[in-house]
């Protein structure tokens, strides 16, 4: 029976280039956009929402402190007289007073010693306060979402493996939940992607691989994902060099019920043909303890051992190289 063919996965079938991957280890894709305006492509809240915590306290500290800067630098110059209360002598101090009765403002917090005097210095204090009000009722909500928001820590291994299964041969990688959060009905997709000649054209394919295990219902520990090269497997032909000349990239799709959230989350990744170690096995990382708990051992989670491929690709691939095995 003839495996279907996919022609897409929304990367397109046009080849760009080899060894450019089109998914990137973190999941991000590897495509840029030009033409269009920077204006019409940015989101805001998308962009707040998905940064990493420490630029995300960068900006709102930036923007705290820009907008005190700014509010304070027109009380100074609407002049420090409209200020009852403000006791600085040197230009620096009034300005001083003039920043921090913005901070007082702006959070609504006001400690009463400064006070606007004043039709104009009202009108700006005014508006300050809802602009400050306005402004942490956003970043609020941001960051609620950035606590609220369900993602998946997969930790993946590093390299994959060409391993000896049973009789045969497999395509192996290692994943375990990197949370303390439980994952249920975890099912995971490994799509084969390579470049072929087809009508004078190089184009790329995309084909499933039938794994030993696609779901599981429960995923404590850490899961080894096996892709079996049998007869039916797309890859039964494939040597390490042959793979290198079709520019091999595999693509990697969970999704799984986080009980926490009781959401469903989605992780994605792939591994490039160069990630592939032949002939070697992951070492055990499972060990039982006299409580009847299991430890994982996460210190030796990308560790890999040699091992000797069963036939027929024992005959015609290469074994993993040293520096691979010992990275």
């Amino acid at each position: 029976m003839r495996r279907k063919i996919e022609d897409d996965l929304g990367f397109g079938n046009r080849v760009s280039g080899k060894q450019q991957r089109a998914l990137n280890r973190d999941g991000s894709f590897n495509i840029n956009r030009k033409g269009q305006s920077f204006w019409k492509t940015f989101d805001m809240y998308h962009s707040l929402i998905t940064m990493k915590w420490w630029k995300f306290n960068s900006i709102v500290a930036l923007y705290y402190i820009a907008i005190n800067i700014l509010f304070g630098g027109v009380y100074y110059l609407l002049g420090m007289q409209h200020l009852a209360g403000a006791l600085g002598t040197s230009e620096r101090e009034k300005f001083f007073d003039a920043f921090f009765f913005s901070a007082q403002t702006i959070t609504t917090l006001g400690y009463g010693r400064i006070s606007p005097v004043g039709f104009w210095t009202s009108n700006v204090a005014a508006i300050e306060s809802v602009i400050g009000l306005m402004g942490f009722a956003l970043i609020t909500g941001l960051l609620y979402g950035k606590f609220s928001r369900p993602v998946a820590k997969i930790v993946q291994s590093k390299n994959a493996v060409m391993a000896p299964y049973k009789d045969i041969n497999a395509l192996m990688f290692r994943i375990v939940n990197g949370k303390v959060s439980q994952l249920i009905e975890v099912e995971m997709q490994v799509v084969f992607s390579f470049i072929q000649m087809e009508g004078g054209k190089t184009i790329r394919r995309f084909l499933p691989l039938e794994l030993e295990r696609s779901k599981i219902v429960l995923f404590p520990s850490s899961w080894t994902v096996v892709h079996p090269i049998d007869e039916n497997s797309p890859m039964k032909n494939y040597t390490e060099q042959m793979l290198k000349e079709v520019d091999a990239e595999f693509f990697i799709l969970l999704k799984a019920f986080d009980d926490s959230f009781s959401q469903t989350i989605y992780w994605r990744s792939s591994i490039k043909h160069t990630e592939l170690i032949w002939g070697a096995k992951f070492v055990n990382i499972l060990t039982p303890e006299n409580n009847g708990s299991v430890t994982i051992d996460m210190s030796q989670f990308n560790a890999v051992e040699k091992a000797e491929l069963n036939k027929p690709i024992a005959e015609t691939a290469a074994i993993a190289s040293d520096a691979l095995l010992t990275e």
